[in-house]
């Protein structure tokens, strides 16, 4: 994947996850996540809606990125990607430490509880990256679709 990228993600703690509602409208919500290259791990309610919308379409967007005190200094990953619940233990177990090495808040409290929160996986497929100190507009994407390199984080 590209050095932008890869820095955007790992710098970044909070996402923006859109999905599609019953009704067919995008739903949008902000998300602590946390990241093992392009795989991004976020921990939602199971009564919430956004849960509902990936049980019944997986396929979401995503987008990380904050507000330059320059146009010219705009850097953003914007991200087709599919997510699924980690329900193997030890998977639960390890994106929680990923989650807790970059959120300090979450240091000290114990994973939540699988019957009222899914921790969740998203595989990036689609990558865009916007980095306009290269020059105004300046895009570039990356198909990650196929990799056969990347295993799951554990079984999902």
């Amino acid at each position: 994947m590209d050095r932008t990228a890869a820095e955007l993600l790992a710098t970044h703690r909070i996402m923006a996850v859109s999905t599609v509602r019953p009704d067919g409208w995008p739903q949008t919500t902000f998300v602590g996540y946390a990241n093992d290259g392009p795989d991004l791990y976020f921990i939602i309610f199971r009564g919430s809606q956004k849960f509902a919308n990936i049980a019944a379409e997986p396929r979401i967007s995503i987008a990380i990125g904050d507000e330059p005190p320059d146009m010219r200094l705009a850097r953003a990953l914007y991200a087709g990607a599919r997510a699924s619940e980690i329900e193997d233990p030890r998977g639960r177990e390890e994106a929680w430490k990923l989650l807790k090495r970059r959120h300090e808040n979450l240091v000290g409290t114990p994973i939540p509880d699988a019957g009222n929160a899914a921790i969740m996986m998203a595989r990036c497929e689609h990558v865009s990256v916007v980095d306009y100190t290269k020059g105004l507009g300046h895009t570039e994407e990356f198909d990650l679709a196929i990799r056969g390199d990347r295993p799951d984080v554990g079984g999902r």
